[in-house]
């Protein structure tokens, strides 16, 4: 990936995922090798190829630049700023698979899909 805070050129950005969860755009091959910063002990991705395809999404719109998120308005609006410092999906299309929402209700966590920022 690109250093912290530098939006892919067009070129590059085909291969960039946004995890359905945290919004959090990295490459398939940083969430396969590391996983997500933020919800690793939710998903679980990390060396994990289909619950990578089903639990991030390549339908994503603009991408934000997060360097100080706790201090950050932005974060706050799209609710990140509990996140680590990177780059972010605006808006994510697609839905976590059912399975990962029932898992994620068992811990008594609440799923807010990222397609439109509400309260």
């Amino acid at each position: 990936m690109e250093p912290f805070g530098a939006v892919p050129a067009a070129g590059k950005a085909r291969g960039l995922r946004a995890c359905l969860l945290c919004s959090i755009v990295q490459t398939a091959a940083e969430f396969r090798k590391s996983g997500c910063p933020n919800c690793e002990e939710l998903l679980r991705l990390r060396g994990n190829i289909d619950k990578v395809s089903a639990c991030t999404t390549t339908a994503f719109d603009g991408i934000i630049s997060m360097i100080n998120p706790e201090e950050s308005w932005v974060a706050r609006w799209q609710r990140t700023d509990k996140y680590v410092k990177g780059l972010y999906a605006i808006r994510v299309s697609g839905r976590i698979p059912h399975s990962v929402e029932d898992e994620l209700r068992e811990r008594d966590i609440i799923y807010r899909p990222r397609d439109s920022i509400q309260d």
